[in-house]
């Protein structure tokens, strides 16, 4: 319906179309949600034609029959039949200057100021009632029609292509970066980001204007701020993504990135994080206590948010209640409560772990304790009988001490709740295609291995499969602090970071670079890569 009903019956009003008192009669009558014009057409006292043409008078546009003529098929086939189901709009003529185009709404400016870029041309606008506009958009532009691929624009195919390439790359997000003198496609591969494609500059607003259409909820007239959307999307060659969008406002146009949502990481389990098996046996002893507080820690990226995922598929069972606090929830887990967190209508995480807690969970799973409110709840709960994951953002395992008490959280309140951290980066890891090689001389300096003898290790070699860059896919390297009886008495006795770290080691802690040099020599990744992610744990 118009954009701005309560104008559009003053006008009638003013046409001497309704009695004055006729609109707030009839509002009185439906529900707050219901449109007055939609009632006033139900009851026949004006025509959705005569609404029209009042609109089209009103705004200086020309009403146009839908219902007299045919659209010429050469006219049909310059706009995608998808688009003009979603903008609401039928392209009916074309004078050689601008496309002509039916619309029902004269008062939407988005519309009205977006649409001839998005099209690449000037357009000319005729208003059509709605009913009509209805009908011929289905009648021209069926369903059916888009799901073959039909009247398919240049634009719509070159994002089309765009995604099948990055699904087919097994990108993680998909970066359009408006340069100077044109548009660069980059997309990010294993941790690393690669171009893909280039196109001229012209085309970069139909791009995201094409691209916002797609997220249903981003505004494609405001350019000005940053938004954020969502796209779910069936792929030509069967595959299914799903994207978080957001666009910037940069010095050369707007900059999208999409991060491409996958799924698959909701059925990993323990073994397919890159444990080896005394790590592993570790982990899984630890995520299956009773109670306490278990925390993963990392930069961003670092594949926090998936190693918890796994816990809780490995721990999800009938018998158990778990509950996540996330910001946002980005999949859904079956089996388990899932609590978005909305800072803007005071759900945060603490709040939301507050409310959790009165629901009698085994587990409960924070996504990131940013706060000492947070930490605090989390500890308690830990110590009042529940198992508690959540993340921190450290760079090594044993710093997550010092960053609790920087929240607020005592020393002694840490050493009897958590019951360990662990710190991981990721590691793109070898193909198949891997060929035998040796270590250098300045990769074992720089992994502090012994250069008495040649170290055999494979290195990348390159195919089809993996494009020929030797690596393909990601795993993880794990540094595991776990907090026993002497580490409790250590973090009692207010050990600085450094000093905590150190003793750590002596009782046996692997760093996060000795777990990478145990996965070279096994053949997993390479020396480049683990020197590459753990450049601050050289020592």
């Amino acid at each position: 319906m118009y954009s701005n009903e309560q104008y559009l019956l003053e006008l009638l009003v003013e046409a001497g179309a309704l009695e004055p008192s006729v609109p707030a009669s009839i509002r009185a009558e439906i529900g707050p949600t219901e449109s007055v014009i939609e009632k006033i057409v139900q009851e026949g006292l004006l025509s959705r034609d005569y609404i029209a043409q009042v609109a089209a008078n009103s705004s200086g546009l020309e009403f146009v029959d839908l219902n007299a003529f045919e659209v010429d098929p050469g006219i049909l086939a310059q706009v995608n039949g998808e688009l003009a189901r979603r903008v609401n709009f039928l392209p009916i003529g074309d004078d050689g200057i601008s496309l002509q185009v039916a619309i029902a709404d004269p008062f939407a400016m988005e519309t009205l100021d977006s649409l001839p870029q998005f099209l690449g041309r000037d357009v000319s606008f005729f208003v059509a009632a709605e009913d009509a506009l209805s009908r011929a958009i289905d009648k021209y532009y069926p369903e059916k029609k888009a799901a073959t691929g039909d009247d398919e624009s240049p634009i719509v195919t070159l994002i089309d292509e765009m995604f099948n390439e990055a699904h087919a790359m097994r990108a993680s997000d998909i970066h359009i970066e408006p340069m100077e003198d044109r548009v660069r496609i980059r997309c990010r591969v294993d941790g690393r980001l690669v171009e893909v494609a280039t196109h001229p500059k012209k085309l970069l607003g139909s791009i995201v204007a094409r691209i916002k259409v797609m997220s249903n909820t981003m505004s494609i007239a405001e350019k000005r701020v940053p938004q954020d959307g969502r796209i779910e999307l069936n792929l030509k060659n069967g595959g299914h993504i799903d994207l978080r969008v957001s666009t910037v406002p940069s010095n050369h146009g707007e900059s999208v990135v999409m991060r491409i949502l996958d799924k698959s990481a909701l059925a990993l389990g323990l073994p397919q994080l890159g444990f080896l098996s005394d790590d592993e046996a570790t982990f899984d002893r630890l995520v299956t206590l009773p109670d306490g507080v278990i925390l993963v820690t990392g930069p961003t990226g670092s594949g926090k948010t998936t190693t918890l995922y796994a816990c809780l598929n490995h721990l999800n069972r009938p018998d158990k209640k778990i509950i996540t606090a996330e910001d946002p929830v980005e999949y859904e887990l079956p089996g388990i409560n899932q609590v978005m967190i909305r800072t803007e209508i005071g759900m945060t995480f603490a709040a939301a772990l507050r409310a959790m807690l009165r629901q009698a969970p085994n587990i409960i799973m924070i996504g990131e304790i940013r706060d000492g409110e947070t930490a605090g709840i989390a500890i308690q709960a830990a110590m009042t009988g529940h198992l508690v994951l959540s993340t921190l953002h450290t760079n090594d395992a044993p710093s997550s001490v010092a960053r609790l008490e920087d929240m607020g959280v005592d020393r002694f309140l840490i050493a009897s709740a958590v019951r360990a951290v662990m710190a991981q980066r990721l590691c793109r890891c070898l193909c198949s295609c891997k060929i035998d090689g040796s270590l250098t001389a300045k990769q074992a300096q720089m992994l502090g291995i012994e250069q008495d003898r040649a170290v055999k290790v494979p290195r990348p070699g390159g195919c089809e499969k993996c494009r020929g860059r030797g690596m393909k896919g990601r795993m993880g390297i794990f540094e595991i602090f776990e907090v026993s009886d002497d580490v409790r008495e250590l973090i009692n006795s207010n050990l600085s970071s450094a000093q905590l770290r150190k003793r750590a080691r002596e009782l046996g802690m692997r760093t996060l670079r000795e777990d990478g040099i145990r996965k070279v020599l096994a053949g997993r990744t390479s020396a480049d890569e683990v020197i590459h992610v753990t450049t601050g744990d050289a020592s």
